[in-house]
């Protein structure tokens, strides 16, 4: 499994790892089989959020015994994310994930709360050593520039935003800023939201034809093409253990400058957006 730095003087963390959005709401035995067969594969990086329902206890389950394996990252809704409540609202996900650290805690998406507020808790949640860093999910440029000026350099650890091959506005502006700042991407939902290109598809037949030449699958192509960039991971999330390690092979999977050109082309992607698109 390919890694890559998480954040400037970050640890090296699993570029394909695995999103828990929705997990909770399936079979619960599948779940928790999937995350430990996706460990065993080396996607140690394991993404969820106070917002996802049941999947922090989920993973709780998947990661007991083997908590020192994993890199684990969690997120606070923008309406906890006061000084004080996001200090409650990590408390809570520590519990319920039972541990006693994160590897990271990120806020959720921009909310009314300062920005000061915020920062202000992750750096004692940092010195309490409840989280070991902290970043932020959904923030375009001119957000992240107002967080740079609250937090200073090398504090912010990733920018988690969504990132497909259908879905390629943060290409424009995004990455370019967090490569310059150090910070990484974790890209969500890389395989769209019910929307993978279907070989029928004069796209997904570019995918198909270059999955087919790697005896890859199409949805491991698109992987390592969105993670083609030295500063983005990926965390698409598995409902099997099967589905698991197809994903994890992806972090094994060298595309050719040429194939990597051909999905470029396939896969326009378009003009940038007035906003920054999230789910």
């Amino acid at each position: 499994m390919q890694t890559k730095a998480f954040g400037n003087n970050g640890p090296q963390v699993s570029a394909i790892g695995q999103g828990t959005w929705y997990l909770d709401r399936g079979d619960r035995k599948a779940a928790v089989a999937a995350l430990k067969r996706g460990i065993d594969a080396g996607m140690t990086h394991i993404d969820t959020a106070e917002m996802y329902g049941d999947a922090e206890l989920v993973i709780a389950d998947a990661i007991a015994g083997r908590r020192d394996e994993v890199f684990l990252v969690s997120k606070v809704l923008p309406s906890n994310a006061s000084r004080r409540g996001t200090i409650t609202a990590c408390e809570r996900s520590l519990k319920r994930l039972k541990t006693d650290r994160l590897d990271c805690y990120l806020l959720h998406w921009r909310g009314t709360y300062p920005l000061e507020d915020t920062v202000a808790a992750f750096d004692e949640l940092i010195a309490a050593g409840k989280i070991r860093s902290w970043g932020v999910s959904n923030f375009d440029v001119e957000d992240l520039d107002e967080l740079l000026d609250v937090a200073g350099e090398d504090k912010i650890a990733c920018n988690q935003v969504l990132y497909h091959l259908q879905e390629r506005a943060i290409e424009h502006a995004v990455i370019p800023w967090c490569a310059q700042h150090g910070v990484a991407v974790v890209a969500y939902s890389p395989f769209g939201h019910n929307d993978f290109p279907s070989a029928s598809s004069k796209a997904g037949a570019v995918l198909q034809s270059i999955a087919q030449a790697h005896k890859a699958t199409p949805r491991q192509v698109a992987l390592s093409f969105l993670t083609r960039a030295p500063s983005v991971l990926t965390i698409p999330k598995a409902s099997s253990a099967e589905h698991a390690a197809e994903n994890a092979a992806a972090g094994d999977l060298k595309l050719s400058a040429g194939e990597i050109d051909a999905l470029d082309q396939a896969f326009a992607r378009g003009p940038k957006p007035r906003s920054l698109p999230m789910l």
